[in-house]
């Protein structure tokens, strides 16, 4: 008998990630917003829970821990066995976790990393410990992309950032830190127009779009870098990997359901089609 995936009128899913992060109870950000992501992308989503929260779209209320050793567990044995193109890593709100996740792909090392310096939840509330700092700006030369939001690459470099010069020194600062690569968010400056910053070794590009206002922003950050490690692990180059995942991005905020009555969740599976369904 054939084996029924070989014979399934579906396509096969088509690059493997590995997201590292923790877990949204509302559903928008973390590794559910990543798996949906992944999933809606094309991509094979596997998970190593790095901590579980108890949040909805109007905050973060709890955050119940894993342990270091069981965080590295979890991805050893998804590498051993099923493998990954490419890895993304959210929440690692610990030095103790930050270590044990490096140690992990410190025996994977070919494995591209997107590195999401995830610091301050939407709502406000702290997921990184201040003693984390450190170990973080130590994994950064591991990351082949690092994608801070503005608040994020002020804490990491220690600058300021009110203009989009000011996002391109940020840039280059943090690639002085390591990376392959850096992209700068700029959703949190004024104005109509969304600027973010790349910056690789080819040199440094800008994307520009119009802001969408609207409260259902929950979970962009989570969702923009797992898009972007599914391209990578889909084999696109790094700069269309960036480009595809934030028109992903924008067309999932157009199409945000409005559940919640604070930063609302995106609509990951707009990109699933429903002709034809009952």
């Amino acid at each position: 008998m054939a084996d029924a995936a070989s014979t399934h009128p579906i396509t096969a899913p088509r690059g493997r990630v590995l997201i590292v992060a923790g877990s949204d109870s509302g559903g928008g950000a973390g590794i559910q917003a990543d798996i949906k992501t992944v999933t809606a992308l094309g991509g094979y989503a596997m998970t190593a829970v790095t901590a579980l929260t108890a949040q909805n779209t109007l905050g973060v209320q709890g955050i119940l821990d894993v342990p270091p050793k069981f965080i590295a567990q979890q991805m050893r044995l998804v590498l051993d066995d099923i493998g990954a193109d490419a890895v993304k890593t959210g929440m690692l709100h610990r030095a103790s976790v930050i270590a044990a996740v490096a140690g992990v792909l410190e025996e994977y090392h070919t494995i591209p990393l997107v590195l999401d310096p995830v610091m301050v939840a939407k709502g406000g509330a702290a997921l990184l410990e201040e003693d984390a700092m450190a170990a973080l700006k130590r994994f950064l030369p591991r990351a082949f992309i690092i994608t801070p939001n503005i608040p994020e690459a002020e804490l990491l470099t220690g600058t300021e950032i009110r203009s989009l010069d000011d996002m391109k020194r940020a840039a280059e600062a943090l690639r002085r830190m390591g990376p392959q690569a850096v992209l700068v968010k700029g959703g949190h400056l004024e104005g109509a127009a969304l600027y973010d910053v790349y910056l690789d070794d080819d040199g440094m590009q800008r994307f520009e779009s119009a802001r969408i206002d609207t409260p259902h922003t929950h979970g962009t950050g989570c969702t923009l870098a797992s898009a972007i490690a599914t391209g990578l692990a889909q084999g696109l180059a790094p700069y269309k990997a960036v480009a595809r995942a934030r028109a992903y991005v924008r067309e999932a905020i157009l199409a945000a359901p409005g559940f919640g009555h604070g930063h609302g969740p995106l609509h990951h599976g707009w990109t699933v089609k429903t002709d034809g369904l009952p």
